[in-house]
Protein backbone atom coordinates (compact mmCIF):
# COMPACT_ATOMS: atom_id res chain seq x y z
CA UNK A 1 0.00 0.00 0.00
CA UNK A 2 2.61 2.63 1.02
CA UNK A 3 5.75 2.95 -1.29
CA UNK A 4 7.22 6.57 -0.07
CA UNK A 5 9.78 7.27 2.25
CA UNK A 6 10.78 5.27 5.74
CA UNK A 7 11.93 6.49 8.86
CA UNK A 8 14.97 6.26 10.92
CA UNK A 9 13.74 2.51 12.73
CA UNK A 10 12.60 1.10 8.97
CA UNK A 11 9.22 1.80 9.17
CA UNK A 12 7.35 4.09 6.98
CA UNK A 13 6.94 7.35 7.50
CA UNK A 14 3.47 7.68 6.99
CA UNK A 15 1.14 10.68 8.21
CA UNK A 16 -2.71 8.86 8.72
CA UNK A 17 -5.36 11.19 8.56
CA UNK A 18 -7.95 9.85 11.30
CA UNK A 19 -11.82 11.31 11.57
CA UNK A 20 -15.07 10.42 13.12
CA UNK A 21 -18.56 10.70 13.14
CA UNK A 22 -19.31 12.08 9.43
CA UNK A 23 -22.96 12.26 10.53
CA UNK A 24 -24.28 12.67 7.33
CA UNK A 25 -22.83 16.08 7.44
CA UNK A 26 -21.62 16.90 3.50
CA UNK A 27 -20.89 20.47 4.38
CA UNK A 28 -18.68 19.45 7.00
CA UNK A 29 -16.93 16.36 5.15
CA UNK A 30 -16.28 18.40 2.50
CA UNK A 31 -14.57 21.08 4.26
CA UNK A 32 -12.34 18.60 5.94
CA UNK A 33 -11.10 16.76 3.44
CA UNK A 34 -10.03 20.28 0.95
CA UNK A 35 -8.29 21.13 4.89
CA UNK A 36 -6.93 17.46 4.61
CA UNK A 37 -5.57 18.57 1.31
CA UNK A 38 -3.05 20.73 3.15
CA UNK A 39 -1.71 17.90 5.71
CA UNK A 40 0.27 15.50 2.82
CA UNK A 41 -1.52 12.35 4.41
CA UNK A 42 -0.73 8.92 3.00
CA UNK A 43 -3.86 7.30 4.26
CA UNK A 44 -7.43 7.99 5.65
CA UNK A 45 -8.99 6.26 8.01
CA UNK A 46 -12.73 6.74 9.26
CA UNK A 47 -13.74 5.71 12.73
CA UNK A 48 -17.24 5.35 12.16
CA UNK A 49 -20.81 6.59 12.28
CA UNK A 50 -21.53 7.64 8.60
CA UNK A 51 -24.63 8.08 8.95
CA UNK A 52 -27.45 9.59 11.30
CA UNK A 53 -28.45 13.17 12.14
CA UNK A 54 -27.73 14.83 8.81
CA UNK A 55 -29.35 15.19 5.54
CA UNK A 56 -26.50 13.84 2.83
CA UNK A 57 -26.22 10.10 3.85
CA UNK A 58 -25.44 8.86 0.06
CA UNK A 59 -23.05 11.64 -0.19
CA UNK A 60 -20.78 11.61 2.59
CA UNK A 61 -20.80 7.68 2.37
CA UNK A 62 -19.36 7.66 -1.19
CA UNK A 63 -16.89 10.45 0.06
CA UNK A 64 -15.42 8.38 3.04
CA UNK A 65 -15.55 4.89 0.89
CA UNK A 66 -13.76 6.83 -2.27
CA UNK A 67 -10.97 8.29 0.49
CA UNK A 68 -10.74 6.01 3.23
CA UNK A 69 -8.00 3.14 3.38
CA UNK A 70 -10.40 1.37 6.28
CA UNK A 71 -13.72 2.58 7.79
CA UNK A 72 -14.97 1.17 11.55
CA UNK A 73 -18.54 0.31 11.91
CA UNK A 74 -20.42 3.18 14.15
CA UNK A 75 -23.54 2.50 16.35
CA UNK A 76 -25.31 4.45 13.32
CA UNK A 77 -23.79 2.74 10.67
CA UNK A 78 -24.86 -0.67 12.11
CA UNK A 79 -28.30 0.29 13.11
CA UNK A 80 -28.71 1.36 9.47
CA UNK A 81 -27.65 -1.55 8.03
CA UNK A 82 -29.65 -3.80 10.45
CA UNK A 83 -26.77 -5.33 12.64
CA UNK A 84 -27.75 -3.70 15.71
CA UNK A 85 -31.49 -3.69 17.42
CA UNK A 86 -31.90 0.26 17.76
CA UNK A 87 -35.36 0.48 19.35
CA UNK A 88 -34.35 2.03 22.80
CA UNK A 89 -33.26 5.33 20.86
CA UNK A 90 -34.75 8.03 21.34
CA UNK A 91 -37.92 8.79 18.45
CA UNK A 92 -36.05 11.37 16.71
CA UNK A 93 -33.10 9.33 16.43
CA UNK A 94 -34.65 5.85 15.35
CA UNK A 95 -36.51 8.27 12.41
CA UNK A 96 -33.19 9.53 11.10
CA UNK A 97 -32.13 6.15 11.01
CA UNK A 98 -35.21 4.46 9.23
CA UNK A 99 -35.30 7.26 6.91
CA UNK A 100 -31.25 6.89 5.77
CA UNK A 101 -31.79 2.95 5.56
CA UNK A 102 -34.57 3.45 3.05
CA UNK A 103 -32.30 6.39 1.41
CA UNK A 104 -28.87 4.72 0.99
CA UNK A 105 -28.35 2.73 -2.52
CA UNK A 106 -27.65 -0.83 -2.40
CA UNK A 107 -24.02 -0.35 -2.99
CA UNK A 108 -23.42 1.89 0.29
CA UNK A 109 -25.87 -0.41 2.42
CA UNK A 110 -23.87 -3.32 1.16
CA UNK A 111 -20.83 -1.38 2.26
CA UNK A 112 -22.39 -0.65 5.19
CA UNK A 113 -23.08 -4.36 6.44
CA UNK A 114 -19.28 -5.42 5.62
CA UNK A 115 -17.44 -2.79 8.02
CA UNK A 116 -15.05 -4.16 10.68
CA UNK A 117 -15.86 -3.27 14.74
CA UNK A 118 -11.96 -2.96 14.78
CA UNK A 119 -8.70 -2.38 12.20
CA UNK A 120 -5.41 -2.92 13.84
CA UNK A 121 -2.53 -1.01 11.53
CA UNK A 122 0.19 -3.58 12.41
CA UNK A 123 4.23 -2.09 12.13
CA UNK A 124 2.94 1.35 13.84
CA UNK A 125 1.10 0.48 17.10
CA UNK A 126 -2.36 2.11 15.97
CA UNK A 127 -5.46 0.43 16.47
CA UNK A 128 -8.65 2.04 15.36
CA UNK A 129 -12.35 1.64 16.73
CA UNK A 130 -15.70 3.11 17.31
CA UNK A 131 -15.99 2.96 21.15
CA UNK A 132 -14.42 1.59 23.80
CA UNK A 133 -11.74 -1.59 22.82
CA UNK A 134 -13.38 -3.35 25.54
CA UNK A 135 -17.00 -5.04 24.20
CA UNK A 136 -16.66 -3.91 21.09
CA UNK A 137 -20.16 -4.96 19.80
CA UNK A 138 -21.80 -2.86 22.87
CA UNK A 139 -20.13 0.97 21.57
CA UNK A 140 -19.41 2.08 25.07
CA UNK A 141 -18.49 5.33 25.41
CA UNK A 142 -14.92 6.82 26.94
CA UNK A 143 -15.38 10.23 27.59
CA UNK A 144 -14.02 9.93 31.61
CA UNK A 145 -11.02 8.68 33.00
CA UNK A 146 -13.35 5.70 35.07
CA UNK A 147 -14.31 4.75 31.23
CA UNK A 148 -11.08 4.51 30.12
CA UNK A 149 -9.75 2.45 33.46
CA UNK A 150 -11.82 -0.19 32.01
CA UNK A 151 -9.07 -1.06 29.53
CA UNK A 152 -6.20 -1.35 32.14
CA UNK A 153 -6.71 -5.16 31.72
CA UNK A 154 -6.10 -5.40 28.43
CA UNK A 155 -3.17 -2.66 28.50
CA UNK A 156 -0.85 -5.11 26.99
CA UNK A 157 -2.86 -5.82 24.37
CA UNK A 158 -3.45 -2.63 23.02
CA UNK A 159 -1.56 -0.55 20.18
CA UNK A 160 0.52 2.13 21.48
CA UNK A 161 -2.34 4.31 20.77
CA UNK A 162 -5.77 3.83 20.10
CA UNK A 163 -8.33 5.87 18.26
CA UNK A 164 -12.22 6.24 19.16
CA UNK A 165 -14.61 8.22 17.97
CA UNK A 166 -18.69 8.00 19.59
CA UNK A 167 -18.71 10.65 21.98
CA UNK A 168 -18.22 13.45 19.68
CA UNK A 169 -15.53 14.68 22.10
CA UNK A 170 -11.96 15.44 21.74
CA UNK A 171 -10.21 13.51 24.95
CA UNK A 172 -6.50 12.01 25.57
CA UNK A 173 -6.10 9.64 27.90
CA UNK A 174 -2.81 8.21 29.01
CA UNK A 175 -2.55 4.40 30.32
CA UNK A 176 0.07 2.86 32.32
CA UNK A 177 -0.11 0.13 34.37
CA UNK A 178 -2.53 0.39 37.24
CA UNK A 179 -3.40 4.03 36.25
CA UNK A 180 -4.91 6.46 33.82
CA UNK A 181 -4.46 10.54 33.66
CA UNK A 182 -6.77 12.21 31.39
CA UNK A 183 -4.52 15.28 29.47
CA UNK A 184 -5.67 18.51 27.92
CA UNK A 185 -7.23 17.54 24.06
CA UNK A 186 -3.80 19.66 22.85
CA UNK A 187 -1.09 17.97 20.31
CA UNK A 188 1.36 15.82 21.84
CA UNK A 189 4.54 13.30 21.33
CA UNK A 190 3.54 9.45 22.11
CA UNK A 191 6.04 8.84 25.54
CA UNK A 192 7.27 5.58 25.99
CA UNK A 193 5.90 3.10 28.80
CA UNK A 194 2.48 5.29 28.04
CA UNK A 195 -0.35 3.56 26.02
CA UNK A 196 -3.07 6.65 24.68
CA UNK A 197 -7.17 6.35 23.99
CA UNK A 198 -8.19 9.64 21.94
CA UNK A 199 -11.36 10.19 20.83
CA UNK A 200 -11.06 12.54 17.90
CA UNK A 201 -14.20 14.57 18.32
CA UNK A 202 -17.05 14.46 15.04
CA UNK A 203 -16.90 15.86 11.53
CA UNK A 204 -20.32 16.52 11.57
CA UNK A 205 -22.20 16.73 15.31
CA UNK A 206 -19.26 18.03 17.84
CA UNK A 207 -20.30 18.23 20.69
CA UNK A 208 -17.98 20.18 22.78
CA UNK A 209 -19.34 24.04 22.58
CA UNK A 210 -16.41 24.52 19.65
CA UNK A 211 -19.07 24.39 15.84
CA UNK A 212 -16.52 23.43 13.98
CA UNK A 213 -15.76 20.29 12.03
CA UNK A 214 -13.02 17.88 13.98
CA UNK A 215 -10.34 15.81 12.16
CA UNK A 216 -7.05 14.53 13.20
CA UNK A 217 -3.95 13.92 11.90
CA UNK A 218 -0.89 11.28 13.54
CA UNK A 219 2.27 10.97 12.36
CA UNK A 220 3.63 7.65 12.76
CA UNK A 221 7.79 8.62 12.66
CA UNK A 222 7.58 11.34 14.74
CA UNK A 223 4.41 9.84 16.94
CA UNK A 224 3.37 12.70 17.23
CA UNK A 225 -0.94 13.70 17.24
CA UNK A 226 -2.59 16.68 16.16
CA UNK A 227 -6.29 18.41 17.27
CA UNK A 228 -7.84 19.77 13.92
CA UNK A 229 -11.06 22.03 13.49
CA UNK A 230 -12.19 23.62 10.44
CA UNK A 231 -15.30 25.46 10.00
CA UNK A 232 -17.88 24.72 7.12
CA UNK A 233 -21.20 25.92 5.86
CA UNK A 234 -23.40 25.57 8.97
CA UNK A 235 -26.32 26.94 7.66
CA UNK A 236 -26.10 25.05 4.50
CA UNK A 237 -25.71 21.53 6.55
CA UNK A 238 -28.85 22.80 8.69
CA UNK A 239 -30.81 24.00 5.32
CA UNK A 240 -30.54 20.02 4.33
CA UNK A 241 -31.58 18.57 7.73
CA UNK A 242 -34.71 20.46 7.97
CA UNK A 243 -35.40 19.86 3.95
CA UNK A 244 -35.53 16.30 5.13
CA UNK A 245 -37.77 17.06 7.42
CA UNK A 246 -35.74 15.20 10.12
CA UNK A 247 -35.41 16.24 13.68
CA UNK A 248 -34.77 20.11 13.44
CA UNK A 249 -32.82 19.65 16.37
CA UNK A 250 -30.32 18.26 14.65
CA UNK A 251 -29.58 20.76 12.51
CA UNK A 252 -29.98 23.75 15.43
CA UNK A 253 -27.46 22.51 17.45
CA UNK A 254 -24.77 22.98 14.52
CA UNK A 255 -24.48 26.03 15.42
CA UNK A 256 -23.42 26.18 18.32
CA UNK A 257 -21.55 22.30 18.69
CA UNK A 258 -23.68 20.21 21.27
Amino acid sequence: MYDGAFGVTGEPIMRLGIFSDVHANLEAMSSVMEAYGGEEIDTYYCLGDVVGYGGSPNECADIVREVAEVTILGNHDAAVAGRMDYSYYYEAARDALDLHARELTPDNMAWLKALPYKHVLDGVGVDLCHGSPVRLEEFEYIFAPDQAAECLPIWNDLGDITFIGHSHLCKVFALRPGEVEELPPEDFALQDGTKYIVSVGSVGQPRDYDNRASYTVYDSDSRSFHFKRIEYDIEGAASRIFGAKLERNFGQRLFIGV
